[in-house]
């Protein structure tokens, strides 16, 4: 269960109200792509393939494991300040809570069925898992939608940069600590998810902006190889489907 940190009414001492959202427009574009891509990835899985299932379960596999931080980042750090700071915003806010539940409760349906396929490549199990993961990709663009109209700008007006910020922070933190249990290749693809979610004209300022002079060179002497050959692998026969 996420803890959650101490809602306020007011914005920190020395902090002012006012933050740039628009890094959560991205974080939403690459769900949209994942889940967007998923259902079809699976079922293009031809039945006793047992080489593609992995792959693809692997990836699966990741892509669950973002969502659920991703909601459990907002749970943590997001909503009872919104609700403290906005009264006018608590109804938004439930409704985020209650999303964030029936997306739990899909994930908890789709997540025990992706090990039996993977093991079997069966077609009938992997048909009701694809078909799963399409319910759960239209509950999550409804929700993604919802929170880009009702909830962002009132982010955006009341929330302190250092504040928003703290979403970040502990996306970060909870990777960190659980490192040991995700592939080596995971920042890599974060890294490269986030870059392909920009649009190619704003690409390299958006890089030099928001990416520290350290992880621009890492990213281009080793994390970008790793991307690219993590999306050769989910797509050997066609181009990358683009994501803006």
């Amino acid at each position: 269960m996420a803890t959650k940190l101490p809602s306020s009414g007011s914005v920190p001492e020395g902090q002012i109200p006012g933050c740039d959202t628009s890094g959560m427009i991205l974080v939403h574009r690459i769900f949209r792509w994942l889940y967007g891509q998923l259902p079809q990835l699976v079922r293009e899985v031809r039945a006793g393939d047992l080489d593609r299932a992995a792959i693809v379960g692997d990836y699966a596999r990741l892509d669950f494991f973002a969502l659920h931080l991703h909601h459990e980042t907002e749970d943590t750090v997001l909503w009872d300040r919104l609700a403290a700071r906005d009264p006018a915003c608590v109804a938004h806010v439930d409704q985020m809570r209650a999303q964030h539940a029936e997306v739990g409760r899909q994930l908890a349906r789709i997540e025990p069925q992706l090990a039996p396929w993977v093991a079997s490549a069966d077609a009938g199990l992997r048909d009701a898992f694809a078909g799963d993961i399409e319910v759960l990709r239209d509950t999550l663009f409804g929700h993604l939608g919802q929170e880009e109209q009702d909830i962002l700008p009132v982010a955006g007006s009341v929330l302190s940069q250092q504040e928003w910020d703290q979403l970040e922070a502990h996306t970060r933190a909870t990777l960190m600590a659980r490192r040991k249990e995700l592939p080596k290749d995971v920042m890599s693809l974060q890294l490269g998810l986030l870059l392909a979610s920009v649009p190619e004209a704003d690409r390299e300022d958006w890089f030099r902006a928001n990416v520290p002079a350290p992880i621009r060179v890492l990213y281009l002497l080793l994390m970008k190889r790793r991307y690219n050959r993590a999306m050769r692998e989910l797509y050997p026969d066609r181009p990358v489907p683009a994501m803006v």
